[in-house]
C-alpha cells in the first residue's frame, strides 16, 4: 500500500473512531449534566473509540492475521497500554478546552485536536510495538 493510500485510510479510520467515541460521549451526557456524566461520557466514548480503532487498524492497516484468544489478548493489551499515552492527549486537551469554555462545542473541538494528534503519536507505537512483525533470535 502507497504511503499516501496508509494515511488516507489511518485518517478516515481515526476519523470513524472519533465519531464512535463523540457519538457515545452524547449519549451518556443526554442522561444528565456535571462532573460525573463528563467523567462517564469520556470514559464510555474512550472505550468505544479504541475497541472501533483496534478492529478497523488490526485488518486494514496492518494487515495482522494472529488469531486466537491469546494472540488477541495479547495485542489489545499492548495496544490499550500505547493508548495510555495517547489518551492522556485526548483527554487533557478536551478537559482543558471544556474547562476554558464550559461549552460541549468547545469540548468535542478540543477532543478532536487531542486526538487527532494521539493517532498520529499511537501509530507510530503501533507500528513499532504492538503489530511488528516477529523477530527471529
Amino acid at each position: 500500500m502507497s504511503r499516501t493510500s496508509l494515511i488516507l485510510r489511518y485518517a478516515a479510520f481515526a476519523v470513524l473512531a472519533t465519531l464512535a467515541n463523540l457519538a457515545m460521549q452524547r449519549l451518556v451526557l443526554l442522561t444528565g449534566e456535571g462532573a460525573v456524566h463528563f467523567t462517564l461520557a469520556v470514559l464510555a466514548g474512550t472505550a468505544l473509540g479504541l475497541v472501533v480503532k483496534y478492529l478497523l487498524d488490526k485488518r486494514w492497516i496492518f494487515f495482522d492475521t494472529a488469531t486466537g484468544l491469546a494472540a488477541h489478548g495479547r495485542q489489545f493489551s499492548l495496544y490499550t497500554v500505547m493508548g495510555l499515552v495517547t489518551t492522556a492527549i485526548f483527554w487533557g486537551t478536551e478537559t482543558a478546552f471544556w474547562l476554558i469554555w464550559q461549552s460541549h462545542l468547545a469540548r468535542e473541538a478540543g477532543a478532536v485536536l487531542g486526538l487527532a494528534v494521539g493517532y498520529v503519536v499511537k501509530y507510530h507505537l503501533d507500528r513499532r510495538f504492538v503489530f511488528a512483525p516477529a523477530r527471529s533470535m
